[in-house]
Formats: structure tokens, C-alpha cells, sequence
């Protein structure tokens, strides 16, 4: 039967203090290997998994953890850190083992690089060079792509018949009273944001038909088609379930936002199975996947850590015990 006997509750269980962990609990799922983890390859480890605390990475830091656990090791759960540095500082400082990171977050904000690289896998390796330096290690990237973009409801869809971030240029220039954008303040003032995309794609919106919002309104006004095109996440759960259309990002402007484990160096050469363990499970990560998960919880209710304790299952990595 399984057992979910720990789930650390925010502000409770864990504090930040600077940039390093002071708590945190042990993770008591009652996992056993399947596909990953035969032979107990971590036996003896004790493992600290870390995480920032939005949706999609408390689903993924469970993972992680739940991978480990199978695996024989005896795992910390302190997932659910506010912001990103601080659980980057945590890996690297040796506070924490490793937590899923996003390729263009460690590119852009962590070593600060205001140009993306195209490609995402040149993306994932010039982090992975660079990071190295700071003690930490890369291990191969999800094709999950946590990145911006704009998205309308069908009905809109079908009435402008845009697929594309070009199609979107043109019909600003066409029909500019059509082109109603709603964004985060922080996606309105970003280089790779509303600036950058406007000055990419040549699309020209007046700042009259910009209306700047919380993401959940975002996402219910774009339903509603209050907003035209709203600004999102392309893994977010709230696509899916509201059957949103996503333009594509023809230029390729935005950034890759692939999640792949970031381990602390000292870590990895101690267990090195931990690359065994978690690269099966990263290949099997996509958009599709985490839309799916995302809205588990952000739609359906579901606590995160068990969604990600069911998928585990659900795929064959572990066995419940």
C-alpha cells in the first residue's frame, strides 16, 4: 500500500536563511526499484533534494527525490524554496545535492548572458561548460521547454487564423484594434520579453492595447478572449485544460527553458549512479508530460508530490512496496 507520510508545508518546514537551507524532512514513500534504480546503487547515500516553489518544480523535485528513494538512498525533501537563487545557492554551496534547473534561467540569470543560444542543446552545453567552474554539473537536458509564449482560445483562433508569432505581426499591422496583449509586469519589461518580441517579430502594439496582469487572471481572461493573446508558460496545465492555442515561435526569439538535474559536483563524484538513476527519467520529459502534471495540480487540485509519486509508478520507474 502506499504511504505518503511527509510533505513539507511551506514556511513550516523549511526556511531560507541567506542563500542556505536550515530544515527540511525526510521523504518516507514506500518505493521499491523498477525500471530505474535495481541494485540499490545510492544504498547509503543521504541525498538533499531542493527545489523553487511553483508548481511545476515541486512536481519535479518530487521526482527527483522519489528516484533517489528507490534507488536506496535516504532523501531530504527541501523543495519548495521562494525565487530562483536561492535553490541554485543551495546546490552549489553543498546545502542541498540537486534540484531540476532550467537551461535559460542558469544562461541569462545565474551567469549572466543576455543573449540566448538558438539551439537548445549548444544552450544546455555552454551552461554545463560554464557552471562547472561554480561546482556544479549538468546532467543531459528534458526536452520539457518551460518557455514563453502568446496563446488565444479557439474561437479567436479560428476568427484570425493565426498560427505563428509572424502571423501575429501581421495582423497587428492589418488590424491593430485586434491585437489585444495581456502580459505579467515582468514580461513587459524583460529584454527576452514583450520588448524583445516586439522588436524581433517588427510587431508594433501601442501601448493603450497592453494591459499588464497577475498570470492566473491571464490565462482566464485569454479564455474568455477579454485578451486577444495573453502571455504563458508553454508547460503550464492551464493550456491543456482550456484548450488554448499557442503560437509558434517561427524566429525562434524566446529562450530554451529546458529542466535538467543540476547536481553539486562533490556530489555526483561520490554517488555517480545519481547520473544512472535520474537520465532515464529526464528523457521521458516533455511538454506534453508536464502540462499534464501541471494541471493535476494547478486544475484538479492534486498534491504535487503525490501526482509525481503516481507518474512514477504509472511509467514503471518505481514500484510501490
Amino acid at each position: 500500500m502506499r504511504r505518503r507520510m511527509c510533505l513539507p508545508a511551506a514556511g513550516l518546514l523549511l526556511a531560507v536563511a541567506g542563500c542556505g537551507l536550515t530544515s527540511g524532512s525526510p521523504l518516507t514513500d514506500d518505493v521499491e526499484p523498477g525500471s530505474i534504480g535495481r541494485g540499490e546503487p545510492l544504498k547509503g547515500a543521504q541525498l538533499t533534494v531542493t527545489s523553487k516553489s511553483f508548481t511545476e518544480q515541486l512536481i519535479l523535485g518530487s521526482v527527483m527525490g522519489i528516484a533517489f528513494e528507490a534507488a536506496g538512498a535516504d532523501v531530504i525533501d527541501r523543495t519548495g524554496i521562494q525565487g530562483s537563487i536561492g535553490s541554485r545557492e543551495a546546490v552549489r554551496k553543498g546545502d542541498a545535492d540537486a534540484g531540476y534547473e532550467y537551461t535559460g534561467t542558469a544562461w541569462i540569470t545565474y551567469l549572466g548572458h543576455s543573449k540566448p543560444i538558438t539551439d537548445p542543446r549548444e544552450q544546455w552545453e555552454a551552461v554545463k561548460t560554464e557552471d562547472a567552474g561554480n561546482g556544479l554539473v549538468w546532467l543531459p537536458p528534458s526536452k520539457l521547454d518551460n518557455t514563453y509564449a502568446l496563446a488565444m482560445n479557439q474561437e479567436n483562433a479560428k476568427k484570425y487564423g493565426t498560427r505563428t508569432m509572424s502571423d501575429v505581426a501581421k495582423l497587428a499591422k492589418s488590424d491593430p484594434g485586434a491585437v489585444q496583449l495581456c502580459v505579467e509586469v515582468e514580461f513587459a519589461n524583460r529584454a527576452d520579453g514583450l520588448p524583445g518580441m516586439q522588436k524581433a517579430y517588427g510587431m508594433d502594439v501601442p501601448a493603450r492595447s497592453i494591459t499588464q496582469m497577475d498570470t492566473g487572471i491571464i490565462y482566464t481572461q485569454t479564455d474568455k478572449g477579454s485578451c486577444t493573446f495573453g502571455e504563458v508558460f508553454t508547460t503550464d496545465g492551464r493550456i491543456r485544460s482550456m484548450n488554448l492555442a499557442v503560437m509558434d515561435d517561427d524566429r525562434k526569439f524566446f529562450p530554451n527553458y529546458n529542466a535538467a538535474p543540476m547536481i553539486n559536483a562533490k556530489s555526483l563524484k561520490e554517488w555517480p549512479a545519481i547520473a544512472d538513476v535520474l537520465n532515464p527519467v529526464t528523457a521521458r520529459l516533455d511538454n506534453s508530460v508536464a502540462q499534464t502534471l501541471n494541471a493535476t495540480v494547478d486544475v484538479d487540485g492534486e498534491d504535487p508530490h503525490q501526482v509525481a509519486l503516481d507518474w512514477m509508478v504509472e511509467e514503471g520507474f518505481v514500484k510501490e512496496g
